[in-house]
C-alpha cells in the first residue's frame, strides 16, 4: 500500500520531519476552547467538590464489585478450587471492569500485554478488552455523526457497517467507504465521556492523595502521575486532536520505511468523529496469523521498539498506548500505528538524560547513574549519592547473573521500585507513561518471543545516538563514558561501535566526521591532551619492544645469554589489544571505504591543532625516555658490597 502524502489542516504545525530536538511542548496546535475538553485539575475538582453523594456514590459502586472478586478469590484459595474457578474469575474481572467505564479499560488493557505478570487465563480474557467491548446504539453514533459533521451518514458515506465492528474504551468503529471510493475507518465517541471520566479522575486524584499525604513510604508525586495520565486520557475524548497528533506522528516518523500512520480525511473528522484511512492487517500479537503471511512478527517488534524509541529519544512525542488492538502487521511486512488519542511529551534534556542512564547502566557505571536520576528529577541536587551508589551496584551489579542489557524492562522498573523506597526518590510524572508505554511494548514482545529483551534490541540505537548525536550533553557524556583517571577506555569505545553498528541507520561517515569536528573543536582540548598520553604511551611501548627485540638477535648472534622477555612485552597491550578490535570493527562496517581514510588522515595531518598536539608528544616522550636513562644510569640499585667478617677480641 503506498504511502499518501498528507494534507495537513490549517492550524498544524509544520516541522521537519528529520530534524532531532525541534520539538517541544508547544508544537501541538490547540485551536479549540481550553476548557471545553483539556483537562485542568482545579476545575475538574470544583465541579465535583460540592458534590459528596455523586461521589461516595461512585465509590462504593467502585468498592463493591472489587472487594467481592477479591473476596471469591480469597474462598477460591481457601477451598482449593483457585484452577477450577480462575476463568470464572477472570470473566468477573471484565465484567467488572467493563461496567466501570473507560478509565478501568484503560488498566485491564494494559495488564492484557503483561504475559509475565498476569496468569494465562486472565490474559486471555482481558485480550477481549482491546477491541471486544460492548457497543453502544447505532441510532445513538449515527446521531452524533450528523451533529459533529452537519450531514447524516448516508449523504457523507457510499457505505457503512450496519454495526460496529470494533468497540474500544472511548468510542466504536464503523468500515465504511466514501463517495470518492476510499475505504475508511468511522470511530465515534461513546456517549456521556467526558463527565464519566472525570468523576473517575477526581475519586483517583483524591485516593492518590491520601495515599501521598499520610504513607511515608511512598515519595512519589501521585497527584501530578495522575494528572498526567488524565491529560492523556481527555486528550483522547476530542478526536479532532487525535488527528492532529496522528499527522505529527506521520511528520516525524513516516520517513521510516516499515512503518505505515493511516491518513486523516480532515473534511469528515470533527470532535465526536474521526475518520481516517481504513488499514488492512493482522494484530501483531496473533503471531500464527502472521507467520501465515510470510512475516516475522519479531522482526516488527524490533521495529516497534526502534520507533518507540525515535519517539522517546528523538523528538519526544510519543505514543503512549501502544496495546495490540493499535499495532497492525501489514501483509507487506510494514507495522502499521493505530489510535493517537494519548500521546505524551518528554522534553530534551529529559531524553539526554535517558541515553545518558541507558549507557551508565549498560556499562555498570553507578556512580554516573545516580547523577542521572538527578538530571532526570527522581532525585533533587542536595541528594547524598554516597549510599545510593552501592544501592544502584546491588540492584544491578549481579541481577540475575546477566549482563544488565539481558535484563527485561519490567525486571529494571521492578527492582528500582524496590530500591526507591529506602531512598528520597521522587518519580516524575513523565516517567509513569514511559514506563507504560515500554512495558506494554515489551509485554507484547515477550508474548511473541519469551527471550525477548528490550534493553538488548535498543542499546545499539543508543550507542549510534552517543557517537553521532552533537548535542554538548551527549559529547560531554561520550567523553565520561570514555576517559577515567587511568587513560583511556578503549574497550568502552569498542562496545560503543560494536553496538552502533547494530543499528540500521547507522552511517560510518557521520561517526567520522562527527568524532572530527568535536575533536578539533574548543570542547575537544581535553580529549586531544589525553589522546596526546595515550600516543605517548603507545609509542614508547613500540619502541622499548623494539629495542629489546634488536638486543634480543644481537645477543643471539654474539653468543651472549639472552634476557627474560618482559610480561609486559610477551602480549599485545591493553590499547593495542582493543585498537586492532576497533580496526576490525570498522573495516565489517557497512559504508566502510578504506579510500576515503586517506583523505581523512590528510585532512586531519593539515590541521594546526594536530601539528600542536605533535609536539606535545614529541615533547612528553622524550621527557619520559630521559627520565627512562637517568633512572637507569644512576637510580638503580648498585650492587651490595659483602659484610666484613666480624673481629673478634
Amino acid at each position: 500500500m503506498p504511502q499518501e502524502t498528507l494534507s495537513l489542516p490549517a492550524d498544524t504545525i509544520t516541522v521537519e520531519s528529520q530534524a532531532i530536538d525541534t520539538y517541544e511542548d508547544t508544537a501541538l496546535a490547540y485551536d479549540e476552547p481550553y476548557a471545553d475538553w483539556r483537562y485542568n485539575p482545579e476545575t475538574n475538582n470544583a465541579k465535583y467538590r460540592n458534590r459528596p453523594f455523586l461521589v461516595i456514590g461512585r465509590l462504593i459502586s467502585i468498592l463493591f464489585p472489587f472487594t467481592s472478586f477479591a473476596l471469591g478469590v480469597w474462598w477460591d484459595n481457601f477451598t482449593g478450587n483457585s484452577v477450577i474457578k480462575q476463568k470464572q474469575r477472570a470473566r468477573q474481572l471484565i465484567k467488572i471492569l467493563t461496567q466501570l467505564g473507560p478509565a478501568y479499560i484503560k488498566i485491564g488493557q494494559a495488564l492484557s500485554t503483561r504475559p509475565d505478570v498476569v496468569p494465562p487465563t486472565y490474559l486471555e480474557e482481558l485480550t477481549t478488552l482491546q477491541d471486544k467491548i460492548p457497543s453502544f446504539p447505532n441510532e445513538v453514533a449515527f446521531r452524533f455523526i450528523e451533529e459533529e459533521l452537519g450531514k447524516r451518514p448516508e449523504e457523507i458515506y457510499a457505505e457503512l457497517s450496519p454495526q460496529p465492528i470494533a468497540a474500544a474504551s472511548l468510542g466504536q468503529v464503523y468500515k465504511g467507504r466514501l463517495k470518492t471510493g476510499e475505504e475508511v475507518a468511522v470511530k465515534v465517541q461513546r456517549p456521556d465521556l467526558t463527565r464519566r471520566i472525570s468523576l473517575d479522575i477526581y475519586i483517583m486524584r483524591i485516593l492518590a492523595g491520601w495515599v501521598q499525604d499520610n504513607i511515608k513510604q511512598v515519595r512519589s508525586n501521585l497527584r501530578a502521575i495522575i494528572d498526567e495520565l488524565a491529560e492523556r486520557i481527555f486528550e483522547e475524548t476530542n478526536y479532532n486532536q487525535e488527528g492532529r497528533n496522528a499527522d505529527r506522528f506521520n511528520q516525524l516518523y513516516g520517513y521510516m520505511e516499515e512503518i505505515y500512520i493511516p491518513k486523516i480525511y480532515w473534511e469528515y473528522t470533527d470532535k465526536r468523529v474521526l475518520t481516517m484511512e481504513w488499514i488492512n492487517g493482522t494484530k501483531l500479537t496473533d503471531v500464527e496469523a502472521v507467520q501465515a503471511q510470510g512475516i516475522d512478527a519479531t522482526h516488527l517488534v524490533e521495529i516497534g521498539v526502534e520507533c518507540s524509541l525515535r519517539q522517546l529519544l528523538e523528538h519526544g512525542f510519543f505514543h503512549a498506548d501502544p496495546h495490540p488492538g493499535n499495532l497492525l502487521a501489514m501483509a507487506d511486512g510494514r507495522l502499521a500505528y493505530l489510535d493517537f488519542g494519548m500521546m505524551s511529551r518528554i522534553k530534551p534534556y529529559q531524553r539526554y538524560g535517558l541515553i545518558e542512564a541507558v549507557v551508565h547502566l549498560v556499562n555498570r557505571d553507578f556512580e554516573s547513574l545516580s547523577e542521572d536520576y538527578i538530571k532526570l528529577d527522581f532525585l533533587t541536587p542536595e541528594t547524598d549519592l554516597t549510599p545510593i551508589i552501592p544501592a544502584l551496584a546491588d540492584v544491578f551489579g549481579n541481577a540475575l547473573g546477566a549482563t544488565v542489557a539481558e535484563l527485561n524492562f519490567k525486571s529494571i522498573t521492578d527492582q528500582m521500585s524496590a530500591m526507591m523506597y529506602e531512598f528520597p526518590f521522587t518519580v516524575p510524572a513523565y516517567y509513569a507513561l514511559i514506563i507504560r508505554s515500554m512495558v506494554t511494548l515489551e509485554g507484547i514482545a515477550i508474548g511473541i518471543d519469551p527471550e525477548f529483551k528490550v534493553l538488548s534490541k535498543a542499546y545499539p540505537y543508543i550507542a549510534k545516538r552517543l557517537l553521532t548525536d552533537p548535542a554538548p550533553e551527549l559529547r560531554a557524556s561520550l567523553k565520561d563514558l570514555l576517559f577515567k583517571e587511568e587513560g583511556f577506555r578503549w574497550h568502552r569505545l569498542e562496545n560503543l561501535l560494536r553496538n552502533a553498528t547494530g543499528s540500521r541507520d547507522y552511517d560510518f561517515d557521520k561517526v567520522v566526521d562527527q568524532a572530527l569536528d568535536y575533536l578539533y573543536s574548543d570542547r575537544g582540548i581535553f580529549i586531544r591532551d589525553r589522546l596526546a598520553d595515550e600516543l605517548v604511551n603507545a609509542i614508547d611501548g613500540i619502541g622499548r619492544r623494539t629495542l629489546f627485540n634488536i638486543s634480543t638477535v644481537f645477543r643471539q648472534q654474539v653468543g651472549l645469554a639472552v634476557k627474560e622477555t618482559p610480561v609486559e612485552f610477551r602480549e599485545n597491550s591493553y590499547a593495542m589489544t582493543h585498537l586492532k578490535n576497533i580496526v576490525s570493527i570498522l573495516q565489517q562496517t557497512p559504508g566502510f571505504d578504506p579510500t576515503r581514510l586517506i583523505s581523512i588522515v590528510a585532512k586531519i595531518i593539515t590541521k594546526p591543532e594536530t601539528q600542536k598536539m605533535g609536539q606535545k608528544v614529541a615533547e612528553r616522550l622524550t621527557q619520559k625516555m630521559a627520565a627512562r636513562l637517568i633512572r637507569n644510569l644512576l637510580v638503580e640499585d648498585v650492587p651490595a658490597r659483602p659484610a666484613l667478617p666480624a673481629v673478634s677480641r
